[in-house]
């Protein structure tokens, strides 16, 4: 996003002339004083809201008033929520680098992470996007639905839900998963390091695909113990398979591996005819792509040709830290939001866009 304000009002012989004719229409802005932090905020109805702060007033009011103070206005227009949340983001960060977050009242999002940096990996639901060795499954919702997921997930899998730094031991007393026989006992020395660690790649190749790195090997079963006309065995793995696409249908929709959380949102934007194009990479929001839908283009140039060309020389960042976390936070605040406006579109890899279905909600959104 360009950096500099669409609209700047100085405090000079022509200021309320300048607000009477400011745009009544979406804005984040900020009033600067003579002195101290500057006021940011953003807005639906641009003139109403500076005249509001602005306005010079006859009688005394409670109502907050920055006209003695005031020295100038820089405004950003803005064509959706989307746009506004993310530029009040990038100036909050600038201007308020110590309390940006309590500004902006920015929750980080719960993810389901499988802990690697232990020779015998477990799961936890966390907030944080740490730098040790770890996988991340998120955003999710809620933390009661990464939670509910998690627990879910786990009965799936004999991977351990204790939460100690294991010491195996012969003589240790277990747990009741294990005795259920959902836990291969790592800690009993039933199983060693590398037998554990193929159990802990089946969950993550579960987590990676979906779902379908087992649940096509169970439809496989299932269809094979049919064709054997072993149906009692052809039950059991149906309701297997059953029980399999229930965990699944606990999965949010944003959530990924967050190494592939890759999307494209479509918005409105301030320029008539147009839409703007809110790249993802790994979590990380890119720099928009105003589009131009206008019917005077060209027609030998089809928007699926010029969508083709705008990814094939996209120069894609991935911030990391702390960065990408509040990069993750504000798509699933927009996403997750009632106040979602545009489409979302998520890919695997930028190759593996499907060209057709961004048209088609190019074209969805340029009709709104």
């Amino acid at each position: 996003m360009s950096d500099a304000p669409a609209l700047t009002i100085a405090k000079d012989d022509a200021f309320d002339q300048a607000l009477a004719e400011a745009p009544n229409s979406p804005a984040v802005f900020l009033i600067w004083p003579a002195e101290g932090e500057p006021y940011l905020a953003k807005t639906n109805a641009l003139r109403r809201r500076l005249l509001r702060l602005l306005k010079e007033r006859e009688k005394p009011s409670r109502l907050l008033n920055l006209r003695q103070s005031v020295t100038r206005v820089e405004c950003w227009l803005t064509g959706s929520n989307l746009e506004s949340s993310l530029r009040l983001y990038e100036l909050a960060r600038t201007h308020f680098p110590d309390t940006y977050l309590e500004f902006l009242r920015l929750r980080l999002p719960p993810y389901v992470k499988i802990v690697l940096d232990n020779p015998f990996p477990r799961s936890q639901v966390t907030t944080h996007i740490g730098k040790a060795p770890a996988f991340y499954y998120g955003p999710f919702r809620s933390r009661a639905t990464a939670e509910e997921f998690e627990a879910r997930f786990c009965d799936l899998f004999q991977m351990r839900r204790c939460k100690e730094d294991l010491e195996p031991s012969p003589q240790h007393p277990g747990c009741i998963y294990g005795e259920m026989g959902m836990c291969l006992r790592p800690c009993q020395q039933v199983v060693g390091v590398a037998e554990y660690s193929t159990e802990v790649e089946r969950v993550l190749q579960f987590l990676k695909t979906g779902g379908r790195s087992l649940a096509g090997i169970v439809a496989s079963e299932r269809d094979r113990m049919s064709q054997e006309m072993d149906f009692e065995e052809a039950a059991r793995q149906h309701k297997r398979l059953e029980k399999i696409e229930g965990v699944l249908r606990l999965k949010d929709e944003l959530v990924a591996d967050v190494e592939h959380l890759h999307g494209v949102a479509v918005t409105a934007s301030v320029e008539p005819e147009s839409v703007e194009l809110w790249f993802v990479h790994r979590g990380c929001w890119q720099p928009p792509y105003r589009l131009s839908v206008a019917g005077t283009m060209a027609p030998s140039v089809s928007l699926d040709q010029r969508l083709r060309e705008i990814t094939s020389g996209m120069e894609l960042q991935a911030h990391g830290g702390r960065k990408r976390q509040e990069h993750i936070a504000l798509l699933a605040r927009w996403y997750y939001s009632s106040w979602r406006e545009g489409e979302w579109l998520p890919f695997e890899t930028i190759e593996k866009l499907s060209f057709r279905r961004l048209v088609r909600l190019i074209s969805r959104v340029a009709k709104k």
